[in-house]
């Protein structure tokens, strides 16, 4: 809502005022043409414009207002029953008293009501003279909260569910970020975890090997040995479709290898990083279920 904006204006040999309606106050009320007065300052900030104007009516030499500009109108009292506002002024002094009432608000049934430039150019315009009193005017307060109160209210719950839907989408994206990077870093946690695992097994299984002194009498030709015995047991397990034999039998020859490969002065580690070095840039195809190198 734009700034109000108070005029301080000098009817030459009558007057110095203020205003928020130079038109309306001067002209339609007071019947001086812009021609027969001028705007000595104007100001959103109605301290300052109020003591202005009594500055320069001691200036000018004018009669000086016993109540500066800020303070008139307050005591304006405005009736509200449970259809109707009404005001103490007829219809043709009703804007300029309302707008020296501007931020003034009352209670009604449908809430509280104030007065500011919008509601006063409304009230204007669709205000009635009392059937009662000609002096007083009225408005319809469902008319005023239809207009004001409950399409603000429309509105903003049409803000708050966009705002709530653009907060939605919002933490859906920060989600999926999460759930990305998330996902990403427990990937490579994983294969860490993995790493570490896999060495502790491997170190395990040499443990077990260290403490039962196959490092001190065994050599790699029983390892070998028992190596083929393994593959063996391997054989018979996948021509039996023997799903317990089968990973029984592999999980015997990695102990072997294991041990292999520490008896040859080396560890199983090594020995598959050396092995996938070769083929991890290895071009071929497969037939008949091998793969075959190219070249």
């Amino acid at each position: 809502m734009d700034k109000i904006m108070y005029y301080l204006y000098h009817i030459p040999g009558k007057k110095i005022g203020v205003t928020r309606d130079l038109n309306n106050r001067v002209t339609k009320q007071q019947g001086y043409f812009p021609d027969e007065y001028e705007v000595l300052d104007h100001s959103d900030d109605i301290d300052y414009i109020s003591k202005r104007e009594i500055e320069l009516q001691q200036s000018y030499g004018y009669k000086i207002d016993r109540v500066e500009y800020k303070n008139l109108g307050k005591k304006m009292k405005i009736n509200a029953t449970e259809m109707t506002s009404t005001f103490p002024y007829p219809l043709n002094k009703l804007k300029g008293n309302l707008m020296d009432n501007m931020g003034k608000t009352w209670e009604t049934v449908f809430g509280k009501f104030e007065l500011d430039r919008d509601t006063v150019d409304w009230i204007v315009n669709n205000a009635q003279t009392s059937m009662y009193d000609a002096k007083r005017s009225y408005i319809y307060n469902k008319a005023f909260f239809e207009k004001f109160i409950n399409k603000n209210l429309k509105q903003a719950k049409v803000n708050a569910r966009e705002a709530a839907d653009k907060a939605l989408e919002h933490i859906e994206a920060m989600k999926a970020e999460l759930i990305s990077h998330s996902q990403s870093v427990n990937l490579r946690e994983t294969y860490q975890d993995l790493e570490v695992k896999e060495t502790d097994r491997f170190q395990k299984i040499r443990d077990w090997a260290d403490e039962r002194g196959l490092y001190d009498k065994g050599d790699t030709k029983t390892q070998f040995c028992k190596l083929m015995e393994e593959a063996g047991e391997l054989g018979r397990a996948i021509l039996k479709e023997d799903d317990i034999e089968f990973m029984d039998a592999i999980g015997d020859m990695v102990v072997v290898l294991t041990n292999m490969a520490m008896l040859g002065g080396t560890s199983i580690e090594t020995c598959i990083d050396v092995a996938y070095g070769e083929i991890k840039n290895r071009k071929g195809k497969m037939v008949n279920g091998t793969f075959v190198k190219n070249g």
